[in-house]
Parts: structure tokens; sequence; C-alpha cells
């Protein structure tokens, strides 16, 4: 940084106890490109200041959209996909907002890095997510997927089909930089959202031998609750198994479970196990009672249907914008309206990218505790041959990204590498408590998407309603 930034970074730090709240959300599998590419051309179209921003290139001046090798016509299924780069998919606009799963597996994450060179010996070419996501759709097991070729992984959204983000992007922050922590599926990369580490954990705890037991490893909400401030975490109970009182179920619909510590919440800290999603549950009681705590992680709604989840069954179709609408009304519009606004800071971030396109490599970054991958299969890439992409120094791919608060700088766009472990560094940062591990502590603290001396958002803008009338089908694309 220059000195200019520098005064700016440190005098921001100073400030930051303006924010009294923090909220975080981290929706589902869902890439930069595929929901934020098309930022630039929703800015021409509705009057925002152009800036540059790293989306899709085709909304840059002069540049194209990307492609990416399919699989060779001439080996249908029940043939494997074949990578064929004579049979270039183009990057497209979906108009169904219901889309079979790609696939964000460990080895698809890291095969979407380079066909040929998936450890990471070599610069990323990021030319396989077409081929990986045909792979998933040909081998998946029990119902068939109708896009047997993988070409949905080129498709993406744009402000019309999720216009309220799109506002609340341009009106508040977001960033072209910001990753999620590990080349691999959701699971490990929510461990790491609340832990910074998954202790070497590539899979989901109980996958296999190696990964039986649950994590040991301290939560930003164990030190919260030694420093004295208050957290809670809001889980959806609705349509679940889960009775809306019974700690021990809601604990179910948290990914704290995978944690040992996680476990003692029912009996030892019932009430910051709390319930969001439905009228008088706990969050909107906290917004009404000015109850709200000084941390709160919601979970995705997904048994509700709203995790914005690309559709894991063609018979259980997974509607983004339904799953923005939520967001927006349960969430974001219910805090801007409550007395808690004026103190808060709401981060909306995916916890992985779902296998959907990206056309910017992950990163370089640090280990969070020295431990490798421990539960790798024998199939595995990595347990086949090694490269950098085999030991947790690289985050994952790009995920979208929205900072909403009072005291959030207008239009900004960070450019700062960071993995969704920087919300961690926000949290310390603000309430002064150390670093869980070496990948939290090298993340950016997010003071750079605030400004708080002259707050622009004291008073909320009026978004618009997230539009819920998109086209959902699987039988067909676009």
């Amino acid at each position: 940084m220059n000195a200019n930034q520098q005064v700016t970074a440190t005098f921001n730090a100073q400030n930051i106890t303006a924010l009294n709240h923090i909220i975080f959300l981290a929706q589902e599998n869902r890439s930069f490109d595929h929901y934020f590419g098309a930022l630039r051309e929703y800015w021409a179209q509705n009057g925002y200041p152009d800036q540059p921003i790293d989306g899709l290139p085709q909304f840059n001046p002069g540049g194209q959209p990307p492609t990416n090798p399919g699989c060779n016509p001439n080996d249908p299924p029940p043939s494997n996909c074949v990578f064929d780069s004579s049979n270039p998919i183009t990057s497209y606009h979906l108009i169904t907002q219901c889309v079979e799963t790609p696939a964000p597996l460990w080895n698809e994450s890291h095969v979407d890095w380079d066909y040929y060179d998936p450890v990471g010996n070599k610069p990323a070419t990021m030319n396989g997510f077409v081929w990986t996501a045909g792979y998933y759709a040909r081998k998946k097991f029990g119902q068939p997927f109708y896009d047997v070729n993988g070409i949905r992984a080129m498709g993406y959204y744009d402000g019309g089909d999720l216009n309220y983000y799109y506002f609340m992007a341009s009106n508040f922050a977001t960033s072209d930089r910001w990753f999620s922590p590990v080349m691999t599926r959701t699971s490990p990369n929510r461990e790491y959202l609340v832990a910074a580490t998954s202790q070497g954990d590539a899979y989901p705890v109980g996958t296999d031998k190696q990964d039986s037991q649950l994590l040991t490893a301290p939560t930003i909400f164990q030190e919260l609750q030694a420093a004295g401030i208050s957290w809670k975490i809001y889980v959806d109970p609705v349509n679940s198994k889960c009775s809306y009182t019974d700690k021990a179920c809601l604990l179910t619909l948290s990914y704290i479970q995978n944690f040992k510590w996680g476990h003692t919440i029912p009996t030892e800290y019932p009430n910051n196990l709390a319930t969001i999603g439905y009228e008088g549950s706990d969050f909107d009681n906290d917004l009404a009672n000015g109850t709200l705590p000084q941390v709160a992680q919601i979970e995705p709604a997904t048994d509700a249907g709203f995790d914005e989840h690309p559709s894991d069954f063609d018979n259980v179709p997974n509607d983004s914008q339904k799953g923005a609408n939520y967001v927006a009304t349960d969430i974001i519009n219910a805090l801007m309206a409550s007395s808690s606004w004026k103190d808060s800071a709401f981060v909306l971030t995916f916890d992985e990218f779902g296998g959907f396109y990206d056309h910017v490599p992950p990163y370089q970054t640090v280990s969070p505790d020295g431990i490798k991958p421990v539960d790798l299969r024998p199939f595995d890439i990595c347990a086949q041959t090694t490269g950098p992409l085999c030991d947790f120094v690289y985050t994952g791919y790009r995920v979208p990204l929205i900072v909403v608060s009072p005291y959030t700088s207008k239009n900004y766009v960070s450019h700062t590498p960071a993995d969704t472990t920087a919300i961690l560094k926000f949290i310390e940062a603000r309430f002064n408590v150390p670093p869980l591990t070496q990948r939290d502590a090298a993340q950016m603290d997010m003071t750079e998407f605030f400004n708080f001396t002259n707050p622009v958002w004291l008073t909320p803008p009026t978004p618009p309603a997230q539009n819920t009338s998109g086209a959902c089908y699987l039988n067909h694309l676009p």
C-alpha cells in the first residue's frame, strides 16, 4: 500500500468499533463468473459509474466470451466424456433458474485447474469445467442427468435474473478476488468458514476412517465465548425433521456439528443455537427487540429449499431466484428495517464455486496448520501423483460477495485477494480476539470495504423485489 492507503486502512481499523453486529451467511455452490460475471453490463444498463471488475471477459471492452473444451460427440453415453479441445463450449446466459449441479469435489476441482495438470505443476489453464461436469453427469448414481455433456458449467446469470443481488452489490460493495478457502466441496469449506481449517479433511467428516473423528480445532464461537462477546448460530428448521425448540436436532442443521465442541452447544449454550426463516423466529424477535448478538452466523435454509444450491436431482429442482428472494426478504431487508441496522455489517458469500466456470485461478496462500490432506482415497489424483495443489496452500475458486452496512463504501469493488476466512479476520479485528490459524491470520481484515468517517447508507437504499418469475426446468438448456 502507498502512504495514503496505509493511513486510510489504519483509520478505518481504528473506527471499526462503529460496528456492534457482524452477521454472515454463506449460501451454496456458485462461482463469481457464474453469478456476478455480468456486473459491468448491469452498471452500463443502469447508470452506475464504470470501473474495472474482473468478471466475464465479454462484458469488458473488446472482450470475448470464454470457452472450455467439451465432450467428444463421437463418444456419447454410456462412454465417459472424452476431453475434446476441438469442441469448445462458449459461455452463455442461462434462462432456467434451476440447473443440474456440476461437480465441485476434490478431484474435479483439481481437473478444473487444468485437465492435463490437475496437481498444479504449471500455471492454470482453467480448461476442465465442462469435462468435469460431463464426467459427473455420466457417472452419477441414481437418477441420471439430462446434461451429460457438461454444458451447464459455462452458464451464467445476469442482472435481470439476480436483480436484487446485482442492486446490492452495485450500491454496497463486492470483490473480484474473493475465493473459497480450499479446492473441494462444501463441508471442508464450511469448516474453514468458522475455524480457518478442516484439520486435513478434504471430504466431509465421516466419509472414511481417516476422517471419522469430529474436528477438535477451536472455532470462532469458542473464542468469542471466552472473550465475553455475544454470538448465535441461526438455523432454518422449516421442512426439516426438527422441532423448532429441539436444540439437539437444530444442531444437525449447522456445520458446527462437525466440531467436537459444537456438540456442547445444545446443553451448555442452548440460547446460542437459534432459529430463522418463519414468522416469530428467534431472528425476527432479535431484530424486533434489539437483541441481535455481536456476531451471528446464519446457516443456509437447505430444507426449506432456499440455499441456492444447484439441483442434485432432476425431480427436486432448486430455484436460485427463490433462494435470493429468501436472503433479500427474510434477512437483508429485515435487518435494514430494524434498529440494529445503524451499527451492523452483513456479509453474504457462498461456501464454494459448485463446479461452475470461473476464469480466475485459485491463488497461493498459507496452510492453516501444516496439516496435509489426511483422507484422500486411492483413486484421488493427489494419491497417485503430487504437486502444489495437493496441499492446503491454495485457495478454492472465486465466489460471490456482498458486504452490506451503513458504513459500506458505495459501489466499491475490492481487488485484494482473500478467502472467506477473512470474515474471521474481520470479527477478530473488531472484537480483539486472536487468529485461529495461520490462514485467517494471513487475510485482510475487510476494513477496506468501509468508510467509517462518512457513512453513505445510514438510511438504506430501497432495493427492488427479487424477481421470482424466471423459468425453472432441468430437461434442456439454456
